[in-house]
């Protein structure tokens, strides 16, 4: 079985999540030491070196949580309770993973709209891609709010205004990716399918669109790993309480840094799920147009 594992992909990962925790572990010890060496000198407790490993690896509210509080968190507000209730990590989750999807969903339509305007329409390509690329300067930290207010100004909250930051921040991915598929057939190929009197529409479903699959699944994993910050992000300014944002926002609030990388390390989870679900419809789509892998 060892030999198995030297031999395949699995090996390096290991030993690199190994060394990760390794390292985690040590920075645990080190960062919450002054917390506990001060509990130790108020209190005239005599203690060793393994003490102060242990007591800081254990602390209620540490500077850094060990990796094992982590994931007791994780198991204890996902196995430990009801998936409906607030206290829940899977509750919170799905309001958050609401806003993703949808802000995804309109986000990836609105940059394949674009990519097609800009590819066909010389005065898009000209007018529209540059501002596409400015839009991108502005700190979402800056817009969420603005966003948020706007929108409820006119009696649009809930899960909407989350969804249109993720929006905001997911299209210009797939924008960009679709250009360049779209731009990808060679000269040679388009002048064939001038040659067979193609239309416009006919030289785009045949040619332009499954040259441009490729990409479009590509800027599809990158929009909806951003998605799902931009969900995140915008649970920050609304005041929210249900979510992974205001899930943070409550940890950060309350000095609970376990909370807080419960949290974090379930967004991460949540992105590695989605990319991956990405993925396979990509293989499938390849598959279904006769590309081997």
């Amino acid at each position: 079985m060892l030999r198995r594992l030297a031999e395949g992909r699995a090996l390096p990962i290991v030993i690199v999540v190994a060394a990760i925790v390794a390292i985690w572990y040590a920075f645990t010890v080190y960062l919450n030491a002054p917390w506990q060496l001060g509990v130790y000198e108020r209190s005239d407790t005599e203690w060793t070196a393994a003490d102060l490993v242990r007591d800081t690896l254990a602390q209620e509210r540490p500077v850094l949580p060990a990796p094992h509080q982590v994931l007791a968190e994780m198991w204890r507000t996902t196995v430990g309770v009801s998936p409906t209730s607030r206290r829940s990590l899977l509750y919170h989750t799905w309001i958050t993973l609401s806003s993703t999807l949808l802000g995804f969903a309109i986000g990836t339509a609105l940059g394949v709209l674009l990519a097609v305007g800009i590819v066909h329409n010389r005065a898009m390509d000209k007018s529209v891609m540059p501002w596409v690329i400015a839009s991108q300067t502005i700190p979402i930290l800056a817009i969420a709010p603005m966003i948020v207010v706007v929108l409820n100004a006119i009696g649009l909250t809930g899960l909407l205004p989350k969804a249109l930051i993720s929006t905001y921040l997911s299209f210009f991915p797939v924008v960009v990716g679709m250009v360049k598929g779209l731009r990808s057939p060679e000269v040679i190929q388009l002048d064939l399918m001038r040659t067979y009197n193609a239309s416009t529409a006919q030289t785009f479903w045949k040619l332009r669109w499954p040259s441009a699959v490729p990409y479009l699944f590509t800027s599809m994993k990158v929009a909806v790993a951003i998605s799902l910050v931009g969900a995140i992000v915008g649970e920050l300014p609304t005041g929210a309480v249900a979510g992974l944002g205001a899930r943070l926002l409550a940890g950060s609030y309350y000095g609970q840094t376990v909370q807080i990388w419960s949290a974090l390390f379930m967004a991460a989870a949540l992105a590695a799920v989605l990319v991956a679900l990405v993925g396979l419809g990509h293989r499938m789509a390849l598959a279904r147009m006769g590309v081997r892998p």
